[in-house]
């Protein structure tokens, strides 16, 4: 499996337990994907501690998500148990087992964990199993402008780093980033529809510490 058996580690530590919805993941998709009906069917790939989840309860869609560690998803099913059978431990990068299609696709920073020959591999089978119409929404993948693209050391390909022992990535395996070209390679079977690039630079305490992401949403045709 490409899944970095460091974020099972983190989630047994009870570390990056993020509970709360992501903002940006909440407007792009009230903005760009607002479900339109009870049988919108969206999938959430790399779910996490669960932080989107009661944002699509609220909303009434048919929830589905993937994720890779057994410890959090056996945590997510109890506390959710009415998405339990909906809940999968898998490997995105390799296989999508639900039935049917989805309306929409969502990854808050997921498929950023892998390196470009997996992130490729995934996107493909994401595509497939997206409807026609259907949405891919990526927030929050890492840009070559952030200061942790400098550090770490050396993955499988010149936009992988691995091997971080301090700050955001510390322990956690692969990390993924990429400038515009390499996104537009990474997407080019699907129509990007938005590309935003957030940028913060840190001012206090001084120093030269630069945080950047790319927010997007690409449709299949």
């Amino acid at each position: 499996m490409h899944f970095s058996r460091e974020w099972d580690e983190r989630y047994r530590a009870n570390t990056h337990l993020s509970i709360w919805p992501w903002s940006d993941m909440v407007s792009y998709v009230m903005r760009y994907a607002r479900p339109e009906a009870p049988d919108y069917r969206v999938l959430e790939i790399g779910c996490g501690a669960g932080a989107n989840i009661p944002f699509f309860k609220n909303l009434g869609v048919q929830y589905f998500a993937i994720e890779g560690s057994e410890t959090i998803v056996t945590k997510l099913r109890e506390q959710f148990p009415e998405f339990k059978g909906n809940i999968v431990i898998d490997d995105f990068t390799r296989n999508i087992p639900f039935l049917g299609s989805f309306d929409l696709i969502v990854d808050r920073a997921s498929m950023t964990h892998n390196c470009s020959d997996a992130i490729k591999q995934g996107l493909a089978i994401a595509f497939d199993k997206l409807t026609s119409g259907g949405k891919y929404i990526g927030i929050d993948w890492f840009s070559t402008a952030h200061s942790e693209y400098q550090r770490g050391e050396p993955g499988e390909d010149r936009f992988t780093r691995c091997g971080y022992i301090d700050g955001q990535f510390a322990f956690l395996g692969r990390v993924h980033f990429s400038d515009k070209s390499h996104l537009q390679k990474l997407f080019e079977s699907f129509i990007i529809e938005i590309l935003e690039h957030k940028v913060v630079y840190r001012e206090i305490p001084p120093g030269s510490y630069t945080a950047a992401f790319w927010n997007l949403v690409a449709r299949k045709d």
